[in-house]
């Protein structure tokens, strides 16, 4: 009898990588961290024929999966295109810590979805994903990335595993590449009314963009900064009432008895004379707002007629004897505890003052 002589077995179709990919997130890695892991560009090739296990998401970004990608894989390999380094640091391994997404950010839309906007698709019903980077690189929109570009970034937060640009220029970017009025006003409306940022920052940011005037922004800012004036609103009362200060009148407008309106006060002690004014106003754009000039009143009077205004109205009560508490909806929402000390400080402090004039208060 002939012995049957065991066939050698067949090389595998799709050669396996030298190292697990356990470590990698969403099964997305670079071309870069590909070798850094010890895959060859060959082995990388192999592994992406038609029938393969792995397939190539974006020119040198791979999923290492068959099958359509996921909204965060989606995410991670946005990232990993865009920041990937130039083509003349391209040959330093990068470092094991290294996450391969370099200065790019998420923003727009998808960097809505990270911060939990409602009115914002979902990752997996995006259609593109906006990133932001330098505006030095030499990077293209490919596929489903669209490469934003910024001459200063702003600081990242870090949201599920990835850099995101702050809500502020996510929403700027995304009004950008926006059509639909009632989307905008949407995106808008739900950024103050959920407490992500305020009003001004947003107008700020709009401006910066050079979107202010497009149709479908115009209306949306009017209502960006009616609920902004109705959230710090909201916020005031609260402070009042969670922290024990005594009830005032509010919303009044105060005028000299047969005299001129001395101007609306937001809330009003009469027997402590003591006023609380919310700076609600609407920002005028490159002139800084007194707040970020360290709270000085006098500051910019010249530049800025709504803080003229306000200053003089303030004053005009304060030459009565009525203090006057300024606050700010950002303050109000960062720092309410600190907030309402002021406010009662200016109230205890009352009692040792001169009486003040006698002013009427009519509702507003």
């Amino acid at each position: 009898m002939t012995q049957n002589t065991p066939l050698s077995p067949l090389p595998p179709l799709f050669p396996r990588p030298a190292h697990p990919f356990q470590d990698a997130p969403h099964r997305v890695l670079s071309a870069a961290q590909l070798r850094a892991r010890g895959v060859s560009a060959a082995q990388t090739s192999a592994q992406c024929l038609p029938g393969g296990p792995w397939q190539p998401l974006l020119p040198g970004v791979y999923l290492l999966h068959a099958g359509p990608p996921s909204g965060q894989e989606r995410l991670h390999g946005a990232l990993l295109y865009a920041g990937r380094p130039p083509a003349s640091s391209r040959r330093t391994p990068p470092a094991p810590s290294d996450d391969g997404f370099g200065e790019a950010m998420v923003t727009g839309l998808a960097a809505l979805a990270l911060h939990g906007f409602a009115s914002a698709p979902g990752l997996e019903a995006l259609h593109h994903v906006d990133v932001l980077v330098p505006r030095t690189r030499r990077l293209r929109s490919t596929r489903y990335v669209e490469v934003v570009r910024a001459a200063a970034l702003p600081p990242p937060v870090r949201l599920a595993g990835v850099p995101v640009a702050p809500v502020e220029r996510a929403l700027a970017d995304a009004v950008a590449g926006a059509g639909d009025a009632a989307d905008v006003r949407r995106l808008l409306t739900e950024a103050v009314r959920a407490g992500h940022c305020e009003p001004g920052a947003v107008v700020r940011e709009l401006s910066a963009a050079k979107v202010l005037g497009r149709p479908a922004v115009v209306g949306a800012v009017d209502a960006l900064l009616a609920e902004g004036r109705a959230a710090a609103e909201g916020r005031l009362y609260a402070m009042v009432r969670e922290h024990g200060l005594p009830e005032p009148l509010w919303n009044v407008e105060l005028r000299l008895p047969g005299g001129p309106e001395l101007g609306g006060v937001d809330a009003y002690w009469p027997d402590l004379a003591v006023a609380v004014e919310l700076d609600t106003r609407a920002p005028r754009f490159g002139v800084p707002e007194p707040e970020r000039r360290g709270g000085n009143r006098g500051a910019g009077r010249t530049e800025d007629p709504q803080w003229s205004a306000y200053a003089a109205k303030r004053e005009r009560l304060e030459r009565l004897g009525i203090t006057v508490v300024h606050l700010t909806p950002r303050k109000l929402r960062e720092a309410t505890e600190q907030q309402a000390t002021v406010v009662r400080t200016a109230l205890m402090a009352a009692g040792d003052q001169e009486p003040a004039a006698y002013v009427m208060v009519l509702p507003r």
